[in-house]
Parts: structure tokens; C-alpha cells; sequence
């Protein structure tokens, strides 16, 4: 018989995915934004437009948080102030509008791109286009966002955002009242690889003669992502995979609906782990985690992409065991697991945490529960993860304490 832990976290999880369903339901008035933005060849540096297009007198006032040497020349209508670390808009009721220059060229600690304009194409994080933002608008109100880009004659685009008939994206965020372009956006001379998969449409997109494997990455995606889509049903229907040669960053970023990677990290490395599917897996959670708890969201990340290639059939339970091995040898040499950011020996460690609090569930409920209840239970809930919740969840699906539990989860 099912414990009542289990059943409080069956219908809690029941009430969350109802309570989400109604939000999306009720349809809110709206006011409208157009986000417009000009992109130039060999130019780092776009302009870029916010209007209210609609019902402008929702809006009472706008704060974008802006670093200063980033984003430039600010001017528009109403009265706009700029501060130290952005600028606050107080917009008229009649043609309104916020414009500015940002810099579309981000350079990491190791001199590398992970945003880059070049002569042929451009590839960056729509979420650099538009700062972030704080708003005061009308109770009861929500917006409904489009984006305009001006590319260079002869670009083409791919984005993570649907595209309407007049060319213009939509941008639309469920979980927001205000729609902000996040995701990754690839354009110039670009080629592109789309297919299908279960419910996703899925677009691999990377500039010409960058050594991207479009064909290589639909093909592994076709054999695991439906085994993703099956832990993860909120799946998004879009997903949109980029990369580049060097100068880019060798490494891979996850965003919304989207993911980078570097061309040459390979499908599956020598010891049996993915980075695609690492960063895909941080696509399907869509979680973030509060200091102190990345072990978490990178532990989740890492242990779901071995655990996908396992059960998928992509690696046989030997070359698994042997990985679990590896990652667990590796994890030896980690840091605390609540360092404020985790990765290498710390991940590594955190996957042996997870593996050993998925078999500790799945002994005491004879099987019938499993750490991916928690994964989907943290997914759904859609709010930045913590230690405390991560224990709160582990524990109802184990119906009881876990050995292998971190002691200062406890906190």
C-alpha cells in the first residue's frame, strides 16, 4: 500500500500541474511589445528598440538592469534616467519607446566568444539584446511580446521563437507576466538540420564551414531524446541546438528552448557522458538553483544524461558501471557540495549522490518510486532549487529518511 508520503507528494504534484494548467488558461488583457533590433555585418555593436505598441498607459514604469559598458546611447520618449547599473523609463501613453546600442560580443575568462559577430554570421544570447527588466505595470495585466530583427541582405536566421507570417518572432514565456527574448539565435550563412522527434521539432543550426555535425547530432538525438521526453513530459516543442568553430568557446551553455555547443566536443566522450545531453537535460528541467545548491541542478544534469544513454540502449550496463566508476573515482578530488558553482570532481561526486539516493528509493518502495518522481516533481514546480526542497521531495518518495542523504541539506 502506498505510503502517505507518497500520496501527499502525488497530490501535491497534481494540485501544482492543475494550478499551472488554470494560469494558462485565463487569459489576462494585454498590452503589446515590440522588441526591434538592427544587426550590421563585422558591426559587434546593434541598436535596439523596446515599444508598448498597445495600451501603453498599463505600463507605470520600466527598470532594465544595464551594465554600463555594455549598453549605449540610450533615448526615447517620456522621461528616461540612467543610472549606474541601468535605466529607468517612465513611458508616455502615446508613442513610446526605449532605444539603445548594446554590444553583442561576450568574451569569457579564457579569451574566447560565447557571442560573436563576424563578417558572415552572428551567433549570441537573445537575452544580451534586451537587459534584464523590472516593471510596474496594471494589476491583472500581462504582455504579449514580439521580435523584429533587421538582418543583413542575404542572412538567414534560426531561432528558438516561432516565426509569424510577417516574419516576426513570438515571445512568449508561460511562466511570465512580462515576455523577455531569452534563448540562443544563430544568422548569416547559416545551414541548418531539422527533424521531428516524438513532440519536439528539433533544429540543429550552425554557420557554414564551422565543422558543425548536423546530421550526426539528429541522428543521436532520434535514438535518446524520446527516452528525455519520457522523464521529462514537459518537454518543450521546440528545441534549437548552435555551434561554432574557434574562436567560440569550447564548451556548451544551455538557455530556454535552446542550447550551444562548441563543434568539436564529441556526441559521446571516451568515458561514456555527453555533453549534449548534459546541456539538453538542463533544457528539460529549465531549473535554476539558490547558492549553495548547484550540486543539485549539475548533479541532476550529469546523472539523467548517463542514465538517458543507458536506457536508451545508446551504451550497454558494462560501459555504464564503468562510467559510474570513473565519476565516482573522479569525484574523490571534488570540493564541498555546496560550493557556490558546480562542476568537474564536484558534479562528478554529485552524480554518485544521486545514484545512490535514486537506489535507496527505489529499495524502500519496492521499486514503485525512483529520484526521477523528484526530478519531474522539481521540474514542474518551476522555481529555483534548493537544498531543503531537494531533501523535502527525496525523502516523501522514499517514505522515509535516506542514508544517503548530504547532512547539510538538513539547513
Amino acid at each position: 500500500m502506498p505510503s502517505k508520503n507518497f500520496l501527499l507528494l502525488t497530490l501535491v504534484l497534481a494540485l501544482s500541474l492543475t494550478q499551472r494548467g488554470i494560469a494558462q488558461d485565463t487569459e489576462r488583457p494585454s498590452y503589446g511589445v515590440l522588441y526591434t533590433a538592427w544587426i550590421k555585418a563585422g558591426d559587434p555593436v546593434a541598436t535596439v528598440r523596446v515599444r508598448l505598441s498597445r495600451k501603453a498607459e498599463w505600463v507605470r514604469w520600466m527598470k532594465f538592469k544595464a551594465d554600463p559598458e555594455r549598453y549605449t546611447d540610450f533615448k526615447g520618449t517620456g522621461d528616461f534616467e540612467v543610472t549606474d547599473d541601468g535605466v529607468l523609463w517612465h513611458p508616455p501613453e502615446e508613442d513610446a519607446y526605449l532605444q539603445f546600442r548594446v554590444n553583442l560580443e561576450s568574451r569569457r575568462s579564457s579569451g574566447r566568444f560565447d557571442g560573436l559577430v563576424t563578417d558572415t554570421w552572428a551567433m549570441f544570447r537573445a537575452d544580451d539584446l534586451i537587459p534584464p527588466v523590472r516593471i510596474d505595470m496594471e494589476d491583472g495585466t500581462q504582455s504579449k511580446a514580439k521580435l523584429q530583427l533587421h538582418l543583413p541582405e542575404g542572412w538567414s536566421l534560426a531561432t528558438p521563437f516561432p516565426r509569424y507570417t510577417s516574419g516576426r518572432l513570438r515571445i512568449d514565456n508561460p511562466d511570465r507576466l512580462f515576455d523577455r527574448p531569452t534563448g540562443w539565435i544563430v544568422m548569416g550563412d547559416i545551414g541548418t538540420r531539422s527533424d521531428t522527434i516524438g513532440d519536439t521539432r528539433v533544429t540543429i543550426a550552425a554557420p557554414v564551414g564551422q565543422n558543425m555535425r548536423r546530421m550526426d547530432m539528429l541522428a543521436f538525438l532520434r535514438w535518446t531524446l524520446p527516452t528525455l521526453q519520457e522523464l521529462f513530459p514537459q518537454f518543450p516543442d521546440r528545441l534549437l541546438v548552435v555551434g561554432a568553430d574557434d574562436p567560440m568557446w569550447r564548451g556548451a551553455l544551455s538557455a530556454p528552448d535552446s542550447l550551444y555547443v562548441h563543434s568539436d566536443r564529441p556526441l559521446l566522450s571516451e568515458n561514456a557522458t555527453s555533453t549534449l545531453l548534459h546541456e539538453i537535460v538542463h533544457v528539460a528541467m529549465g531549473a535554476q538553483s539558490v547558492p549553495g545548491a548547484d550540486w543539485i541542478v549539475e548533479g541532476l544534469a550529469e546523472y539523467y544524461s548517463l542514465e538517458t544513454l543507458h536506457r536508451s540502449g545508446t551504451i550497454s550496463d558494462k560501459r555504464y558501471a564503468t562510467a559510474h566508476a570513473d565519476l565516482a573515482a573522479w569525484g574523490e578530488t571534488g570540493g564541498p557540495l555546496d560550493s557556490e558553482r558546480s562542476s568537474g570532481a564536484t558534479t562528478a561526486r554529485a552524480v554518485g549522490v544521486m545514484r545512490a539516493i535514486d537506489a535507496e528509493i527505489r529499495a524502500s518502495s519496492n521499486g514503485t518510486r525512483s529520484l526521477d518522481d523528484v526530478a519531474r516533481q522539481l521540474t514542474s514546480e518551476g522555481k529555483p532549487i534548493t537544498n531543503k526542497r531537494f531533501r523535502e521531495l527525496a525523502i516523501a518518495a522514499a517514505g522515509g529518511n535516506l542514508r544517503s542523504m548530504p547532512e547539510f541539506t538538513a539547513k
